[in-house]
C-alpha cells in the first residue's frame, strides 16, 4: 500500500475516533433537517441591514483556525462563503467540547448567531447555537488559502471530472456555469412557448434509430426479446406529431452517439429540435437567429470569447451558401466540379479523402477542412448536397443535386441543422434505400430505412421546417467554455 494511501487511511480512522465520540456524547451527527433564516448570499449582499440581527444559516466548513476554547470557521454554501466566530462561553453547555472540538474540514453544520465585523473587517456570526449537520469522513482536496487567493488548488481537469461533487466544493465558482445553462435551458423554452410550440417527450429506447448518420448504442429488451436502440435523433417522432395534426412542437432531449470523444463531443448530449407546419428552412432561419439573440440578451451576453475568438453574438448572423464560401476560398468554380474533381481538390489542398466517397461525403469533407474553422463570427451556410441530406427537400431553383438545408456555424463550430423537411414519402424512401446501399458498402452511419415512419409520412406530411440545435454546444458559447466537459456536470470518462 502507498504512503498516500496510508496517510488517508490514518486520516479517515481519526475522523471515525471523532464521530464516534460524538455519538458517545449523545448527539446525532447526521439529524434529519434544518432550518435556515438566510442563505448567505442574501446576507452578503444585504449585509449593512443585517448588521446585529440574529441569524440561522447552513453550510460546509472550508477553512477552520481553532485557538484554544474559540475558533474561525468559514462555511460554504453554493459558492458563497461566511465567517463564523464560535468561542465556548458564548455556546450552550458542552457545545465547544463535544462538537467544535471534534469537527473537520468538510463538515456540514448549521449556525445560528449575531452579525458583526471583526476588527479585521470581516463580516461574521457569532455563534450562540452550533448544530453537526453531516459529520465528514473522506477528506476533501487539501486546499489552503491565503489573502484571499487559493493555492495547492484542486485544478486537475481529469479529477475534477470524475468527483464532480469535489469540484464543486473547491471550486465553487463552477456551480455558476451550471445556473446558467439551467437559464438558458429555461429561456429556450420559454421562447418556444410564446411561439405556441407544444413541448412533447418522444421514445429514447427505439426499434429502428434514425433522424441522423451515426452510430448508435445498442441494448435488449428481456421481455420482448427485442434489440433495440438508444436514440441518435427524434426528428422521425417529432415529424409523425406534425403527421398527425400538431402544427409546432419541440423536444429538448437526451440523445445518444456511438461516436468518438473530444472537445465538443460527448456520446451522451443535449438536442434541442423544433418542427413547424406549413414553414421552410428560411422561417426556421429566422427563428433560430431569434432564439439565440433572446437567450443571449435574457443572460446579459452581447460578446464572448469563445475558442480563442471574440464573437458578436447580438450581430445579424450572415448567411452564405456552401458553394459561394468554397468558391471563394479555392478562387475556382466548386459548383461546376464532379466527384472526379473534387478528388483532385482534396489532393490539391492536402486534404485526406477516402477514395469510397461519394459527391456529398467529399464536398462535405473539403468544406469541413477549408472552410469549417474560419466561420468565426454566427453564419449560416445553405445549399447543402443531396446526397449527405436524405430528409431535406431539394432546392427550389430547380438544381437537383442540392437541398433546402442550413448548418449554423460559430467559432469554427456547429451548432445547427435545419432541412425545409422532405415530405414526398416516393422520394423518401428513394433517398434512405440509396443510405441503405452506402451502409452495404460499409458506411456504419449512413441512415436506416424505417418503414413505420414511412407509412405514416404515406398518411400525408404538410410542408415543415425542422431544426436542431446542440444545447451543450450554445452553452459551451454562452459560457465561454472551450471543452463540453466544462458543461456537462457528469462527462463521459475512460475508466480509472
Amino acid at each position: 500500500m502507498s504512503s498516500e494511501n496510508n496517510s488517508l487511511n490514518q486520516v479517515i480512522k481519526h475522523r471515525l475516533e471523532k464521530l464516534n465520540k460524538i455519538k458517545d456524547a449523545g448527539i446525532n451527527p447526521f439529524p434529519y433537517s434544518y432550518t435556515s433564516t438566510h442563505k448567505i448570499v442574501n446576507i452578503l449582499a444585504e449585509q449593512e441591514n443585517l448588521l446585529n440581527s440574529h441569524v440561522s444559516i447552513s453550510g460546509r466548513i472550508v477553512s477552520f483556525r481553532k485557538m484554544g476554547k474559540a475558533s474561525f470557521i468559514h462555511i460554504q454554501e453554493e459558492s458563497s462563503k461566511l465567517q463564523v466566530y464560535a468561542k465556548s462561553d458564548i455556546l450552550p453547555d458542552t457545545i465547544y467540547d463535544n462538537i467544535v472540538r471534534n469537527l473537520d474540514l468538510g463538515d456540514i453544520v448549521g449556525i445560528s448567531g449575531d452579525l458583526f465585523i471583526t476588527k479585521m473587517g470581516e463580516l461574521t456570526v457569532k455563534t450562540t447555537g452550533l448544530e453537526l449537520l453531516s459529520k465528514n469522513i473522506r477528506p476533501l482536496p487539501n486546499l489552503k488559502e491565503k489573502d484571499g487567493e487559493a493555492f495547492n488548488a484542486f485544478e486537475d481537469k481529469e479529477l475534477r471530472y470524475r468527483h464532480r461533487h469535489l469540484d464543486l466544493i473547491a471550486n465553487p465558482e463552477v456551480m455558476d456555469v451550471f445556473k446558467l445553462r439551467a437559464k438558458i435551458i429555461s429561456t429556450i423554452r420559454s421562447e418556444l412557448d410564446a411561439q405556441d410550440y407544444i413541448e412533447v417527450e418522444t421514445p429514447i429506447l427505439q426499434n429502428i434509430y434514425g433522424g441522423a448518420s451515426a452510430r448508435p448504442f445498442t441494448t435488449f429488451h428481456n421481455t420482448l426479446e427485442q434489440k433495440l436502440y438508444l436514440r441518435i435523433a427524434d426528428e422521425l417522432y417529432l415529424k409523425r406529431l406534425i403527421i398527425g395534426g400538431f402544427t409546432k412542437v419541440y423536444e429538448i432531449a437526451k440523445n445518444f452517439r456511438n461516436e468518438g470523444m473530444d472537445r465538443n463531443h460527448n456520446p451522451e448530449f443535449t438536442a434541442l429540435e423544433f418542427y413547424q407546419a406549413y414553414a421552410d428552412v428560411y422561417v426556421m432561419m429566422d427563428l433560430t437567429e431569434a432564439i439565440i439573440h433572446n437567450v443571449a440578451k435574457e443572460i446579459s451576453k452581447k460578446e464572448v470569447e469563445f475558442s480563442g475568438h471574440k464573437i458578436d453574438i447580438s450581430q445579424t448572423f450572415i448567411r452564405k451558401s456552401m458553394f459561394s464560401l468554397l468558391n471563394e476560398a479555392t478562387d475556382e468554380a466548386v459548383d461546376k466540379m464532379d466527384s472526379q474533381a473534387l478528388f483532385a481538390l482534396a489532393k490539391t489542398k492536402n486534404i485526406s479523402v477516402e477514395k469510397n466517397m461519394n459527391y456529398g461525403q467529399l464536398l462535405d469533407c473539403i468544406f469541413g477542412a477549408l472552410i469549417e474553422p474560419k466561420l468565426v463570427q454566427p453564419t449560416f451556410v445553405t445549399d447543402y448536397p443531396k446526397a449527405i441530406s436524405p430528409l431535406a427537400k431539394v432546392s427550389r431553383d430547380g438544381n437537383p443535386e442540392i437541398v433546402e438545408r442550413f448548418e449554423l456555424f460559430i467559432g469554427g463550430m456547429e451548432f445547427a441543422n435545419s432541412f425545409t423537411e422532405l415530405n414526398d414519402p416516393i422520394e423518401q424512401r428513394n433517398r434512405l434505400e440509396a443510405q441503405s446501399r452506402l451502409r452495404d458498402l460499409g458506411d456504419d452511419e449512413a441512415q436506416v430505412i424505417d418503414e413505420e415512419f414511412l407509412m405514416a409520412m404515406e398518411t400525408g406530411m404538410p410542408p415543415t421546417g425542422g431544426v436542431g440545435i446542440g444545447v451543450d454546444r450554445l452553452v459551451m458559447l454562452l459560457t465561454e467554455q472551450d471543452s463540453i466537459k466544462d458543461v456537462l456536470l457528469f462527462p463521459a470518462m475512460r475508466p480509472e
